[in-house]
């Protein structure tokens, strides 16, 4: 486990609970009344796989469900889910600064799973000095721009 301001984050979830989690947290912030139906829309997913994912979410204390209810963030869900959003924005602010011609969000959802906390907390510091320091962000893209065809991959099918 890793700590935010004194909070813990728990970063043993498996990717697919870190999707679930991820995904109600943004439903939250967006809608009153989450329901098992909503889920499985966005994650484009079997009924009976979200029912089964909230039952582990609730067993770790991250949701309230009873069937046929809508379901509850508890507070650790409230945290946990923000740092899950804020971590693939992360991840994308952080492909945008780097010049990819990615899909960026399917490139960020493919990272997000698989980096340390400290390798996130490494990119977040990158991406803010090169917000604050937009002379070296207009200098790197430059360079980008001029050496993109010699460089190891370059010969490499996008």
């Amino acid at each position: 486990m890793n700590q935010i301001d004194g909070r813990r984050i728990n970063t043993m979830l498996s990717p697919s609970l870190q999707d679930y989690l991820e995904e109600m947290y943004r439903l939250s912030t967006k809608i009153d009344e989450i329901r098992v139906s909503d889920i499985a829309q966005i994650l484009d997913v079997s009924l009976p796989s979200v029912v089964k994912a909230l039952h582990k979410l609730s067993n770790r204390g991250y949701v309230v469900y009873q069937p046929y209810e809508s379901i509850k963030l508890t507070e650790k869900g409230i945290y946990e889910g923000r740092f899950l959003v804020q971590r693939n924005q992360l991840l994308k602010d952080f492909l945008t600064v780097l010049n990819t011609s990615s899909d960026i969000d399917k490139e960020a959802e493919s990272m997000e799973h698989y980096l340390s906390f400290s390798t996130i907390q490494a990119i977040e510091k990158f991406v803010h000095f090169m917000k604050e320091n937009p002379d070296v962000q207009r200098r790197y893209d430059e360079f980008y721009k001029m050496q993109k065809e010699e460089y190891l991959f370059s010969d490499q099918p996008r």
